[in-house]
């Protein structure tokens, strides 16, 4: 019949266009490829052809591959360190802003920059890896090799400068790990099983060569690693339902200092509000002899003492009256600066607030803690007075005449605690410093920072009654 003829004309009309024009089915099949081929040479070796019959990696773009490779796990590291650190970062502005007396939100630069160099060189090491899929030489550009360098220099210069001025933070990271690490043991898991056909592509494609032999031993080195890690892996995130100990009690240090002007009272019932069962601040007695609340020896940072008292700007607070301290806006610099990005979200009753936040007084806090119940704890400044005894009975006095129980009284200061022990024998000593060698009794209450303690001495401090 018709039909079957016609199929038979239409395989032959198919067999000659294929065998008269086989460059075109080339195009047709390949042309996307060796698109996308030159699309990553162009990006990763500024070259616009793909790479002529017989051109190999050489040993040269061998070692800046794997330059690449250290460079990305350094970007890597340090972006972990930088999430790990932000929630101390406000302490590093402060520090910043004493220097400069300008302020601004460093830590948008220090990620900005971090995810940038994690991004460029991760691109960089994809591009590399998909090359070596497509069989094409790493013949890496001379401006990413400078870009290389350079990132290395800003990484190193960024460890070097925490080791000399924040080295607390590498505890703070090793603490991290212990909750982190299980999470991260994954994505590494994930991330070298991923690597699994790159590098036999590569073992087969060096004929089974030394430096094949040595890449396959390193990278099964390294699957042995991470899947034996788990059984140096000590992490509080592994641990059975009834052994977690009770949840600790929650302190509101300088307040609610993320939602409120710290050390306002806005900001204490913000605490209040959060359910906290100790006020931590700082505490400065005026001229007069008046306690008052504020953790800057200097105004600048928290007030309008600039517009105010522009010849006394740079005084030290203690310096000032109580009658100049409570004329001091201590509220508006929040909504000027956004020290926290929570002030933008704030409404307008919300905002007319905090511009009318005050300087607050020892005694109006201490009147605020009673009306909760709960605790206060303090650091009284500055230290180095040479009438901070006369600071410390003031301070004493101010307290034993206000309404609150002695007892929710956290005394922190070192200086004459024997004196403030007689005086006010009902007060709560709190010592910053972990129990002496030389000493037999235990410590009831501690202050210390988080680093300095590890899981084990909490353990023991828990079972032990002492209080942290």
């Amino acid at each position: 019949g018709t039909e079957p003829v016609g199929k038979i004309s239409s395989c032959l009309h198919a067999f000659s266009f294929r065998a008269w024009c086989p460059h075109l089915i080339m195009v047709k099949d390949g042309g996307c490829r060796h698109a996308c081929t030159t699309c990553l040479l162009c990006l990763y070796s500024c070259c616009w052809s793909r790479s002529k019959k017989g051109m190999k990696t050489s040993k040269c773009d061998c070692a800046w591959f794997f330059f690449l490779f250290c460079v990305c796990l350094l970007t890597l590291t340090w972006l972990y360190l930088a999430i790990v650190t932000l929630n101390d970062f406000h302490i590093l502005n402060e520090f910043l802003f004493h220097k400069l007396e300008w302020w601004f939100d460093w830590s948008v630069v220090m990620l900005s920059g971090t995810v940038t160099l994690v991004t460029y060189s991760s691109l960089l090491l994809v591009l590399a890896l998909t090359l070596q899929l497509c069989h094409q030489p790493l013949k890496i550009h001379w401006l990413h090799k400078v870009l290389l360098i350079l990132t290395v220099l800003i990484v190193v210069t960024a460890f070097v400068g925490m080791e000399i001025q924040w080295a607390e933070q590498w505890e703070s990271a090793r603490i991290a790990l212990q909750a982190t690490g299980p999470f991260l043991h994954i994505g590494a898991v994930v991330g070298v099983t991923l690597l699994a056909w790159p590098v036999a592509d590569c073992f087969y494609r060096t004929s089974r060569s030394a430096l094949g032999v040595l890449l396959l031993i390193l990278y099964l080195g390294i699957v042995i690693a991470l899947y034996l890690a788990p059984l140096g892996i000590d992490s509080p995130c592994l641990m059975e339902y009834n052994q977690l100990p009770p949840k600790p009690a929650l302190f509101g240090h300088r307040g609610a200092p993320m939602l409120a002007p710290e050390n306002t009272l806005m900001s204490f019932q913000k605490a209040l509000n959060c359910g906290v069962r100790v006020l931590e601040t700082d505490v400065l007695v005026s001229a007069d002899g008046v306690p008052f609340i504020m953790h800057d020896e200097k105004l600048i940072r928290t007030t309008n003492v600039q517009e105010l008292f522009p010849s006394q700007a740079h005084s030290n607070a203690s310096s000032f009256s109580w009658s100049e301290l409570q004329q001091l806006d201590a509220g508006s610099w929040f909504l000027q600066k956004y020290p926290f990005s929570t002030a933008q979200s704030f409404s307008s009753s919300e905002q007319a607030m905090v511009r009318a936040q005050k300087i607050l007084s020892l005694n109006q806090l201490l009147g605020e803690a009673a009306r909760h119940n709960v605790s206060v704890m303090f650091d009284l400044r500055p230290e180095e007075d040479p009438h901070y005894e006369h600071l410390v009975n003031v301070t004493v006095e101010t307290i034993l005449k206000s309404d609150i129980a002695p007892e929710l009284i956290l005394w922190l200061p070192k200086e004459f605690r024997e004196q403030v022990k007689q005086q006010a024998p009902g007060f709560q000593q709190i010592y910053g410093r972990k129990r002496l060698n030389n000493e037999t009794n235990e410590l009831p209450y501690v202050n210390l920072p988080y680093q300095n303690l590890s899981s084990t001495e909490i353990r023991f401090a828990r079972e032990r009654g002492t209080r942290q």
